[in-house]
């Protein structure tokens, strides 16, 4: 049988800046800042292990006139967090009720993976979870699969890996996983169907 690994953020997480941040910008004001200030590429140092305050300290000495905001993004982090998104929890439940493996490889804080671990059910039906700020390294990296397979002994070929990120979907393949790149749960359905036989929607 195989075993799915889900990333997390953009795919069973709706996690989006804008979430926050809207409350004080408009949208042209938000599209400065998170394409020119607070950066996903920003964020992934975070994501690697580096704490809010230190990130934020070192971005506020290059964007002194966005002290503010920049602040914000690590103190008002939970607001970012849209909600779950249900159709893909959906499909992660029926895959757990025909018990298929599932485990989770993310790029998250270790600051802000331990509210979200307690806000959201669905995390217990997981046998494992990897934590990139936990390892110190960040998808797209061999590195972070290669813990994935090791601590949980799966074959990266037994394996299917769903990731909204396409760096990380060809970064799986390379490793042999079968990676489908997430857009929609309905895609996913489909994706899911056309290699498990007996994947059955309730």
């Amino acid at each position: 049988m195989k075993t799915i690994v889900f990333d997390l953020g953009g795919v069973l997480i709706d996690w989006n800046p804008r979430n926050m941040y809207r409350k004080y910008l408009n949208d042209q004001q938000m599209d400065y800042l998170l394409t020119e200030v607070c950066t996903m590429k920003w964020n992934v140092l975070m994501d690697a292990g580096l704490s809010f305050e230190e990130g934020s300290k070192q971005l506020i000495e290059k964007f002194p006139e966005h002290a503010a905001m920049i602040k914000k993004y690590g103190e008002e982090w939970p607001e970012m967090i849209g909600g779950a998104k249900a159709e893909t929890v959906s499909i992660l439940e029926e895959l757990y009720k025909q018990d298929y493996p599932l485990y989770a490889l993310t790029n998250w804080s270790m600051e802000t993976f331990p509210p979200v671990l307690k806000r959201f059910d669905f995390f217990r039906y997981f046998k494992g979870i990897v934590v990139s700020a936990e390892e110190k390294v960040v998808k797209p990296e061999e590195k972070l699969y290669q813990i994935l397979f090791e601590r949980y002994s799966l074959d990266p070929h037994e394996c299917i890996f769903i990731d909204d990120n396409y760096d990380n979907i060809v970064a799986a393949e390379q490793l042999g996983m079968l990676a489908f790149h997430f857009k929609d749960a309905g895609q996913l359905r489909e994706d899911l169907q056309s290699v498990l036989p007996d994947f059955q929607i309730t």
